[in-house]
Parts: C-alpha cells; structure tokens; sequence
C-alpha cells in the first residue's frame, strides 16, 4: 500500500470507497415489495480476520505514538504474542466463529454497554438535535405541543412501517444490510443490574404477535401514559394534541412529581440497588416501571427555551443531552424532547443500537415535516378515548435521597461537559468532490490537523466504520491517525515545504485512510478481533496478554483511550453528540451536505489540556487550508 506513487492514489480515490452513511439519503417511506427483515437470514456471518494481517496492521496504528526504542519493544512483544499465546487464542476464537453467526456480538454488548459502570446519561447515551427548524419549525412560541403531536404521528407512522415490515431494507449500493438494530428503536429499554444490565425488548411485528402500543409523556417530574392506539389506529395529531394538552394544563396547576426519572440519571449499580429498593416498597412500583419499559417510546416536555440557528445548534445540543434529568428516562432507546420554544431534540441509550438508526428515523421524520409544510392537513375530529393516566410511584425518605443524590451527581458532570455545535458553511461535499476527494477523509484529516497543531502532536483517534454487511454487525474500529496522516500533518505545519510535496503527503494520507476504512467494512479490521482475543483469555481465567500491557497499546487508543471518538452520522440533516471517550480527550461528531459541514465538539472543562472552541477553530483553519492545497496543486 505505501510504496503506491501519489499519482496511482489520484486515479483510485472515489471508486474504491464505500460510502459510508450516503445510502441513508435513500432510505425513503415507500412501501418496496422487498420487507424490512427479509434478508436477515441469508446475510454472511461476521468474518475474523487471519492473525498475521490483524498484528501488522496493528503495529501500524501504534507507529505514530513511538519512538524507535518503543517501537522495537512492541514489535518483539506482538511477535512473542503471534508465535505463542496468541495463535492459541485465535485458534479459539476461530472455533466461536463457527458456532455462532456473529462471534462479537454478545461480547461486544456485554463490554462495550452493560458491563460498564459509570452513568450511561453523559458518558454512554448520544443525543442530538432536531433539524426542522432549518425549514418550516424555527424557534416559535404557543406552538409547541401542535408540533409535538405532528412530530410524534410521524414516530408512530415509522414504528408502523417497522412493524409491517414495509420499511425498505438498507443497501449499501446492492448490498443488503443487517436490519436488525431497527427492531430496538421502540419498545426497547435498559433495566439496570448491580454487576450487569440487561435489554428488554418488547417489540413485535405484525408476523409475530401483539405488540404494546402505549406512549410514556414525561413533564415536571412527573409520568403519563397514554395508547397511541384507538380501535386499531393510530391517534391523528388532532388527537395526539388533545391528551398532550391535558398532561400539559394538569402538570402546570398541579405540584412538580417526584422526579423518579432522574434515577436512571445514575452510576449503574447504585440505580440498580435504588430499583430494587423502589419495588420493594411497593409491588405496583413494578408495574410502573414495566410500563415505562414496555412504552413505544418516551416524550419529554421540556421547559426550557434553547434558542439555535441553522449555524449555531450548540443550546438544543447540550440541552438535549445535558437537560433535565426528571423528564428523561435514560435506559429508553429513543427520548423524543420537545422543548416550550417548539425546537426538538432527542436522548437515546447506545446500548441496543448505534446511530444510525435514529439518523434514519430523524430524516424520515424531516422529510415528512418538509413535505407537509410542518402542518396537518387530515381532520380535526377527535375520537372519544380515555385520558392519558398518571403513573405515579409510592416513594419514601430513602427514595427520596436516591433522587437527589442522583440529581446531585448527574448536574455537576453536565456542568463540566463543553458542547459546541457549529455549521462550518465555507463549503461542503460538492467542492470536496469537485477536487476528487472523499469528503469524510477530507473531514477526518482536518480534525487531525487540527489536534496536531493544539497539541504538538497525533492524537489517537477512534472513526466509526460500519458493518452492517454482516450478520447482526454493528461497528468496527477504524484509526485515522496512520503514519501517512501523520506525515502529512508535519508537512502541512513545515514552512520549507512546498505545495507539491504537501499535496503528495495528502493523497498518501488519504489513500491509507481509504483503504482502512473499506477493509474495516469488510470485517477486516483489527480492534475487535484483539477484543475478542483479550476476551477469551479473561474467561479462561489466563492472565492478561503482553500485548494488552505494553504502553503504546493504551497509547494508540487501545482499550477504550482514543483521545479523539469520531464518528460520520451522515450525508443527511440529522445530527448527533457524545461525550469524549476520555477525560482528555474529545467527542466529535458531523455530518455532511453540499454545501456545508455540521460539527457537534465535546470536551470536559476540568481538562485544561481541551478545549472544543480551540479545536473547532483549528479545523475550520485545516479545512481551509487543505482546499488551498488541493485547489493550488490543481488536483
């Protein structure tokens, strides 16, 4: 791959790609003949890669982190790792892979969501916000709870398409991919355990039985349900309106609630032994919370006022991932927040799904919202039906501390979580394409850039790639931060180095970014096949491997340290964020149009080191200058 000349890389780029998230522009409401799930059964089984190609490549990814000394170590201690223990392992992991279609999967849930301890609100869940007030929502008052009763008719229409099997199956070009993360969009919730969580999935399709159909409201600290069903269909906005109306004009003369919602707000096992405690009170504890679980999705009605632009979303992103803890249930796979200034945002646990499944709802929802001119145009007529009721907790003193321990804790952490949400509107993917660039590489090296100028350095870098081609596949590491990237970055920051050796510098970066990427598509990366090594050695009760304690392994971002957590939500309007993987790290989320680059930064304010305002600047700064050098160079 490297010895390939700067020219060959200009002939290859934009064929050999996948793109990723392009598809999701596709994704459209139709109903296709082909069903939702119907190729589940004939998608191939996640591959492991041989452990030669899986070691070299990873000797690659901690060769910017190294000195020569270092980097001599890590290699003998990789080759000790392949000739002896390792090839054991793999060995065994081999043997899995042959007994179950996706080896990773229950590993990877277990690791990655329900063994973790810290609180998932702020660490774990991603959030984002609502795009429809770049067309027909702008920030507005008195309107809100109409917006939210359209917002949530357009839900219900998506979870119909879902349960009739009428969404069409994701293609990545005639590839199908794995459809099965959409069945956790509703009905779906996370129930804390004091070593372990675990997913309750309730959902069903028409094929296979009954499915609940109930909504869970949330407003001042207090719980509301509803069906969203009535004589077998789905209340109209008119109606929808109606019962968020009633919970609204009772929440606003009534007392706040207890705010049991904040609980899940908490450090795992303490919520965990905080539930227990609940429905030890009373067992009816426990069919409230069943209901909330069970619940299609939850609306949070917000107060508050988070005023943002098409440039400018940080308010309605931080709120919606920072905001009030008491109208959230954070173990819901989907937290529709509606705020009073009529803007949208949502809060979503990470565990049952990655993003990509809400990008898909949220910009079948836009295209809606677009398409109706943000009106309903159907009957106002209202249905006789029962009022929603409230679903209220038997608490006592103990709970009572609980929450406000819980309340306690979750604020200073949002106090310390800096968010910024900007349009970078320079340009966007058509001046990108127009240089025969691909525009997330393009946007991937200007993020590095940037770090390396802050920091007089690389920084260890996680990008989501996407494997979805597989059975029940999920994600995959990709590492942006390869030598060619890091070259580059030194010839870009190298005063005596010219346009034309800047330019050569850039195409090998992006050529070794490309490859890595689409290999990782292919399930041929290394990250998870080392997790899956490390594993098996940890359940045989072995100790852990060399190559797991060798400083550059933690260095390059092994084990959960990437200082920079990336991920591409898109070629859609749909926007999400997350907390940095790290203390000193960032979270840096963006997606992409033609005309524009929509960034979501994060970083803790206790780091003195971070700072998201920095970061953002610089990448503007990068994102300039490497136009300068593709435009100048005449690519």
């Amino acid at each position: 791959m490297r010895s390939v000349t700067a020219l060959a890389v200009e002939q290859r780029f934009g064929s050999t790609y996948l793109e990723q998230g392009e598809e999701m522009a596709n994704v459209l409401s139709e109903s296709l003949p082909e069903q939702t799930f119907q190729y589940q059964s004939s998608l191939p089984p996640l591959p492991v890669p041989s452990l030669e190609s899986s070691l070299n490549k990873y000797l690659d990814a901690v060769h910017p982190f190294a000195s020569e000394e270092e980097f001599k170590a890590t290699v003998d201690v990789v080759r000790k790792f392949q000739e002896g223990v390792g090839k054991e392992l793999h060995q065994k992991l081999l043997q899995r892979a042959k007994t179950k279609k996706n080896w990773l999967e229950k590993w990877w849930l277990d690791s990655a969501y329900l063994e973790v301890r810290v609180p998932s609100q702020l660490n774990v869940n991603f959030a984002g916000p609502g795009p429809y007030l770049e067309h027909w929502w702008p920030p507005a008052e008195g309107v809100y709870l109409q917006r939210a009763s359209l917002n949530a008719w357009f839900t219900l229409q998506y979870w119909d398409l879902i349960r009739t099997e009428k969404l069409a199956p994701q293609k990545a070009g005639k590839v199908p991919l794995d459809m099965d993360q959409f069945r956790m969009l509703f009905c779906t919730c996370k129930v804390p355990g004091v070593q372990k969580d675990t997913i309750y999935n309730y959902f069903s399709t028409e094929r296979e039985g009954p499915c609940p159909s109930h909504l869970v409201v949330m407003c001042h600290g207090r719980i509301f349900t509803f069906d969203a069903i009535c004589d077998g269909q789905i209340l109209t906005p008119p109606e929808l309106l109606r019962q968020l109306s009633y919970i609204k004009e009772r929440c606003e003369r009534e007392p706040e609630g207890e705010g049991v919602a904040a609980l899940t707000s908490e450090e795992r096992t303490r919520w965990a032994k905080a539930r227990e405690h609940l429905i030890s009170i009373d067992p009816h504890n426990k069919t409230i919370l069943e209901t909330i679980q069970s619940s299609l999705f939850i609306i949070s009605l917000d107060e508050t006022k988070p005023y943002s632009t098409p440039e400018n979303y940080t308010n309605l992103t931080l709120e919606a991932l920072t905001g009030n803890p008491t109208i959230r249930w954070g173990d819901k796979s989907y937290n529709a927040v509606v705020f009073s200034d009529g803007t949208f945002g949502s809060i979503c646990d990470h565990a049952p799904y990655d993003a990509m499944v809400l990008v898909s709802m949220c910009w079948y929802l836009d295209q809606q919202i677009k398409a109706t001119e943000g009106k309903w145009k159907g009957s106002d007529a209202v249905r006789p039906m029962p009022l929603p009721e409230e679903l209220v907790f038997t608490v006592d003193s103990q709970v009572q501390r609980d929450i406000s321990l819980a309340k306690k804790q979750y604020m200073e952490t949002a106090q310390d979580l800096q968010i910024l949400c900007y349009a970078f509107t320079a340009f966007g993917k058509a001046a990108i394409r127009q240089k025969k660039l691909h525009p997330d590489t393009f946007v991937q090296l200007a993020v590095q850039l940037a770090y390396y100028r802050i920091h007089k350095g690389p920084g260890s870098c996680y990008e989501t790639a996407m494997t979805r081609k597989f059975y029940h596949g999920r994600t995959e590491t990709m590492r942006p931060c390869t030598q060619e990237a890091v070259n580059w970055c030194k010839a870009m920051l190298d005063p005596t180095c010219d346009v034309s050796a800047k330019r050569k510098a850039m195409l090998l970066a992006f050529h070794r970014h490309n490859t890595l990427m689409a290999e990782a598509q292919e399930g041929r990366g290394f990250d998870r096949h080392l997790f899956g090594l490390y594993l098996i050695a940890k359940e045989e009760g072995r100790p852990t491997p060399e190559l797991f304690m060798d400083p550059l392994y933690t260095k390059s971002g092994g084990g959960g340290n990437f200082v920079l957590s990336s991920s591409l939500v898109g070629y859609t309007t749909v926007l999400g964020a997350v907390a940095p993987m790290v203390h000193h790290g960032y979270g840096f989320f963006y997606r992409i149009r033609d005309d524009r680059i929509v960034i979501s930064m994060s970083a803790w304010k206790s780091c003195h080191q971070t700072d998201a305002c920095t970061l953002f600047n610089n990448f503007s700064s990068s994102m300039h200058e490497m136009l300068h050098v593709a435009t100048m160079s005449q690519l």
